[in-house]
């Protein structure tokens, strides 16, 4: 057997939640094109559509608005524990424990499924939220904004949102929401596979969609980008870096071969913001970067390369840039945890075996 590394190329499975790439730069939730539900949409039409396997009526949205919101809040002990947790801790691991501590709140059952589903989606936010605010107060930690995307910029920085940042961080969160078999997906799909609950599977996706390879991509490229005070300086580190093999986080994807669609929307949204703060480096410099990758390694950026300076832009602290992706990508989780369910088989590939063959056991009296 020829060895495949990361499973590339192989098919792990059926699903009818997404494609990505099938044209080659397309990205489509259901059918629908990334580009006509980013344009049109509220990110709570898009989890719907990928929980529901249909885009709701004014009706359907109204009323599944209302369940997130009866749902939304944490218990006092659940805050209390997680106040606890050190100040300089991952936010990524708070998300985890906060999972972890709702399930044992609110433990899945046959009957109240969708009531989880439900409790994920809305508070996730509030996890990260209650503890990043007990560590940095603001003048406020309430909110009367009834989308996802408005709730979590009001309450994070304590002052009404924009019209303008409300759309644009709902967009990002629409384009962050699925992305078919990506590692923290499959992730969520090999626990749910062994008929372990949903937490625990949204556990599995958070963790792995910390690691800077996945989901910790845009963090790593802010940090980067921070460090640059001129154009001329970051293309000259990057110059020195691809001549060095150090690998520059942020640019290429596994599966798209041409562009990353998502990349224009974010690029678009962080140009916008950028003139209007009357701060243009960041954004210039980022299209530096993008210029001088394709111009030595015909590389192109994906979504979380341009993410990063937008959520800058706006506010939002590095360390919160994962938390974002997993405060949408629960949506896509959650759908794949449905459909693993609906025709499942335990997830148990075979592997190669590379290593010694048969030995002779020696006592350990006579070993070297």
């Amino acid at each position: 057997m020829s060895e495949t590394k990361g499973l590339e190329g192989v098919t792990a499975g059926n699903t009818s939640i997404c494609t990505v790439g099938k044209e080659g730069d397309d990205l489509k939730y259901r059918g629908y094109s990334i580009i006509d539900l980013s344009n049109h949409a509220l990110f709570e039409e898009v989890a719907y559509l990928l929980l529901h396997k249909k885009l709701p009526t004014q009706a359907e949205l109204d009323s599944f608005l209302e369940k997130l919101h009866s749902v939304r809040g944490l218990s006092q002990s659940t805050q209390t524990a997680l106040k606890a947790l050190p100040k300089d801790a991952h936010p990524m691991d708070v998300l985890r424990t906060g999972v972890s501590i709702l399930g044992c709140e609110y433990p899945e059952t046959d009957d109240n499924t969708w009531e989880v589903a439900h409790r994920l989606l809305a508070n996730l936010p509030e996890m990260v939220l209650t503890w990043h605010a007990h560590h940095n107060p603001v003048d406020s930690t309430s909110s009367n904004e009834t989308s996802i995307a408005g709730c979590f910029l009001e309450k994070l920085l304590g002052k009404p949102v924009l019209d303008e940042d409300r759309a644009s961080m709902n967009c990002s969160l629409i384009l962050y929401a699925e992305h078919g078999f990506n590692a923290s997906t499959f992730a969520c799909r090999v626990t749910t596979a062994t008929l372990s609950d949903m937490y625990s599977a949204v556990c599995s996706g958070i963790g792995t969609l910390k690691g800077p390879l996945h989901g910790g991509a845009n963090e790593k490229a802010m940090e980067m980008i921070k460090q640059f005070t001129s154009v001329d300086q970051a293309v000259a580190f990057i110059n020195d870096a691809l001549e060095k093999k150090i690998k520059i986080m942020g640019f290429g994807h596994r599966v798209y071969k041409i562009k990353d669609p998502r990349s224009d929307f974010m690029k678009n949204y962080t140009k916008r913001l950028a003139e209007r703060l009357g701060d243009n480096m960041y954004f210039d410099i980022s299209v530096a970067i993008e210029k001088t990758m394709k111009e030595k390694k015909g590389m192109f950026p994906n979504v979380d390369f341009y993410a990063a300076a937008f959520y800058y832009y706006l506010g939002i602290p590095i360390p919160l840039y994962t938390p974002i992706f997993a405060i949408s990508r629960v949506s896509g989780w959650i759908a794949h945890i449905f459909e693993q369910r609906e025709n499942n088989r335990l997830i148990r590939p075979k592997a190669e075996y590379v290593g010694p063959e048969s030995q002779t056991f020696i006592p350990i009296s006579e070993r070297n």
